[in-house]
């Protein structure tokens, strides 16, 4: 037994000999499966997965989007999310009780979600409420677990996303003087920073110390930030940002607002995953980008515009990880599973969750 099993025994792991097969037969037998289940079958596929697994997208976006996009389809009995498991919960809270979404390695997880648990937001909100009383409005990145979107949604807040932060940060601020933004720290300081809010009006969360990171009054303090980051795109720097343009001083760099602070404001351009998408695709021939976000989607933006020049900020950034634990053997063996009647990874949201949690999501559907 693996030190893995002993450690995760609740989770069922891939055989090893699904790494054995050839690619063009896996390849082979997924298109079976996905010809005999036809409508019955959907398979999301977030932007940051590898190529050998989007190749067989049903549709493709970020997560928020993956989930409505799944949600609208109804004729789909098995929704195989290739993805990490925060996304799966979103997408099995917003679909119906004859759908199941799976998960095809649900080691697939997401350190920035992990980075804020519920008993630790709990106790934050109970010390931040003794020091400034019913002045907060919580809101969470939809990087987050259920019951953080849960917790979230019992107190009136809302889900946000990268491309609709602003627009639910300044509702939260019409209900509340101040919010506390799950867990994401760098696209709250930065949505926030773009809505004319000055970084002495904000300040970290520290969930480990329990105390505001700031000499300043609490009453001063506008913006709550929880201590969470990307750990991709952390690894974005101004010293980055400075050598490409030492190097091309044409070239224009953007980047992801999940980067601190000091990048997106050295940066040419800043915006969602949708948006740097849709910026390159727009974009005329010839044009030089140095693209701050997840190595994979770098890489397809490269392929699919060969007439401009698409190159990673950072070359030596490994893909996401997690994200990465969804392969072609993990697809496969989770479409066999249910080809069998043996459908494994089954991500389920308690109910209880699932109603506060959808609560917070369609709240920000309401606002933007």
């Amino acid at each position: 037994m693996s030190i893995f099993n002993e450690l995760m025994p609740q989770y069922q792991l891939m055989p090893d000999a699904y790494r054995e097969i050839p690619t063009a037969e896996m390849e082979r037998r997924v298109r079976e499966i996905k010809q005999k289940y036809g409508d019955e079958l959907l398979i999301p596929g977030h932007h940051y997965q590898r190529d050998e697994v989007i190749q067989f997208a049903d549709v493709t976006g970020d997560s928020l989007e993956l989930a409505r996009l799944a949600s609208l389809n109804t004729k789909a009995r098995h929704i195989v999310f290739c993805g990490v498991h925060f996304m799966a919960e979103t997408c099995d809270i917003l679909t119906q009780e004859h759908q199941h979404v799976i998960l095809p390695d649900q080691r697939a997880g997401c350190s920035m979600a992990d980075m804020a648990n519920i008993v630790q937001t709990e106790e934050a909100w109970r010390l931040l409420t003794e020091q400034v009383g019913d002045t907060i409005l919580p809101l969470t990145y939809v990087n987050s677990t259920a019951e953080i979107k849960a917790f979230v949604g019992r107190r009136g807040g809302a889900t946000v996303t990268s491309s609709n932060a602003r627009q639910v940060i300044e509702w939260a601020l019409k209900q509340r003087k101040r919010i506390l933004f799950l867990p994401d720290q760098h696209l709250g300081r930065n949505t926030a920073y773009q809505l004319g809010i000055p970084l002495e009006e904000m300040a970290v969360w520290d969930p480990y110390a329990q105390r505001l990171l700031t000499d300043k009054n609490p009453e001063q303090i506008r913006i709550i930030l929880w201590k969470g980051h990307c750990s991709v795109h952390e690894k974005f720097t101004t010293a980055q940002i400075a050598d490409m343009k030492r190097r091309d001083p044409d070239i224009r760099v953007i980047v992801h607002p999940e980067c601190t602070h000091d990048v997106v404001v050295a940066a040419d351009d800043a915006g969602s995953t949708k948006y740097i998408i849709d910026r390159i695709h727009q974009a005329p021939a010839g044009t030089k980008w140095a693209v701050g976000t997840e190595m994979n989607l770098v890489r397809r933006l490269a392929a699919q515009h060969p007439d401009q020049q698409i190159v990673s900020l950072n070359p030596d950034l490994c893909p996401c990880l997690t994200m990465n634990r969804i392969d072609l053997p993990h697809l496969l063996w989770s479409l066999e599973c249910i080809d069998r009647g043996e459908a494994t990874g089954i991500i389920k949201v308690p109910e209880a969750i699932a109603e506060d949690a959808k609560a917070a999501l369609e709240r920000m559907f309401e606002h933007v």
